[in-house]
């Protein structure tokens, strides 16, 4: 796997977890937190930990954070810090910000200012944002004991309009399909919406569309090679 560049900013647990995984998983890591001894925790684990404020322009342009592949800001304590922050990113056009939100207010204006991955440590740990990282087409991620996982996976573009029988998950590639998360054309109240919906236990002819996410299971291995083999 090519090696990723990303950028951390916030590193209480989460966003201490996030950072980790990612450098075991082989990604150069820029850490970044206004805590030295964050900082000082988590500098042997990644390429490079810094300590600085993370609402300084100049500080932020000093390590190159424009030239990551995507940032993480994971301030925890101080929203106005993290909403500035996040503004600052998006002027230096960093290619994919992904923000924390506590609560559904956070996550709204959040989204109100244009971001669109936003996450809630209620519900992503960092390993699995680490999988989203590292590997842009998985969706969701759930670890399994015995090194097993499931994970939901964008439909691959060799994999578009073509039957699951022809896909063959389980004879090439080891992997068992649970099911196909579809998206369908709806209209309430006059406004035109999409909602996804799930086919159940699909058929050996069901086709896959560009539209489709997958959820397969199998073990860590198989997965990874089947994400690599239909990039």
């Amino acid at each position: 796997m090519a090696e990723n560049k990303f950028a951390v900013i916030g590193l209480g647990q989460f966003g201490t977890a996030i950072a980790r995984t990612l450098a075991q998983r082989g990604a150069e890591v820029i850490a970044i937190d206004n805590n030295p001894d964050y900082v000082d925790d988590l500098k042997d684990d990644v390429a490079v930990a810094v300590c600085l404020d993370a609402t300084d322009v100049k500080a932020l342009r000093a390590q190159n954070v424009h030239e990551v592949d995507a940032i993480v800001v994971a301030i925890g304590e101080n929203f106005e810090a993290l909403l500035l922050c996040v503004v600052l990113l998006m002027e230096m056009k960093v290619p994919r910000i992904i923000a924390r939100a506590n609560g559904k207010h956070q996550r709204m204006i959040l989204e109100k200012i244009g971001v669109t991955e936003i996450l809630s440590p209620e519900n992503d740990v960092g390993l699995a944002v680490a999988e989203r990282l590292i590997n842009p087409t998985i969706l969701t991620t759930l670890m399994l004991p015995d090194n097993y996982e499931i994970v939901e996976v964008r439909t691959p573009r060799t994999m578009i309009n073509r039957s699951l029988h022809d896909i063959g998950l389980r004879t090439k590639y080891n992997l068992n399909l649970i099911t196909i998360k579809r998206a369908f054309d709806n209209e309430i109240n006059g406004e035109k919406m999409v909602e996804q919906h799930i086919l159940g236990v699909p058929a050996p002819e069901t086709v896959l569309l560009e539209t489709d996410t997958i959820l397969v299971f199998g073990l860590v291995n198989d997965i990874e090679r089947f994400i690599e083999i239909n990039k």
